[in-house]
């Protein structure tokens, strides 16, 4: 005997409702038009403005196709109606995790941690080292599009990007794009202490 199981109407309704507004929401964090949505997910602009606004329940090959042009996966949009990711992540002091594998994987006498890391929407980054004398980057670090802002608190870092060479003091700032060769080093006799920025693009 063949049972058929049909789920009630009000246990998918608000998944399907949800679908438009989280749409609408991850466009705008991301700054996007109407129109280049669609031109990055290759979907009319008129059938996102339907889904957007619940007059039309996306297929699964559109929805696809949004997912991945907004960078969420498809469980963003069709979740169960748990509660909300948190706008904001805290990083409390002693919990630290590791700095990004990318940030500097060659890196010598450095001992560093994460202040902030790319989640969700969010896609700077943020590491706060250590560096000893005569440690730092190590080979040239890993290129990669987006921006790096470096803040020294305490002592001093050589700097290269690009070939141009910069001694950053205590209190000095250098920004950076990190799609061009930079690496860094301490030259001085005492520990430097500094924070990295980075913005992925």
């Amino acid at each position: 005997m063949l049972h058929v199981v049909v789920a009630e109407r009000g246990a998918w309704e608000p998944i399907v409702g949800a679908i438009g507004p989280k749409v609408r929401e991850a466009r705008q964090q991301l700054g996007l038009s109407l129109q280049q949505l669609a031109a990055r997910a290759e979907v009319s602009a008129a059938a996102i403005h339907k889904v957007e606004r619940g007059d039309m329940v996306p297929t699964v090959t559109t929805l696809l196709k949004l997912a991945a042009a907004l960078g969420r996966p498809i469980g963003h949009f069709v979740d169960d109606g748990g509660p909300p990711p948190r706008v904001a992540t805290l990083v409390r002091a002693g919990e630290r995790p590791g700095p990004p594998p990318e940030w500097a994987p060659a890196a010598d006498g450095v001992t560093a941690g994460a202040v902030a890391h790319p989640a969700g929407p969010l896609r700077a980054a943020g590491v706060l080292a250590v560096v000893e004398p005569g440690g730092g980057s190590g080979d040239t670090r890993p290129l990669r599009p987006g921006e790096e802002v470096l803040l020294v608190l305490d002592g001093s870092l050589d700097v290269e990007v690009a070939g141009e060479r910069y001694r950053v003091h205590a209190g000095d700032a250098l920004h950076y794009p990190t799609d061009r060769p930079h690496e860094w080093h301490n030259t001085g006799p005492f520990p430097a202490r500094a924070v990295w920025f980075t913005v992925h693009t």
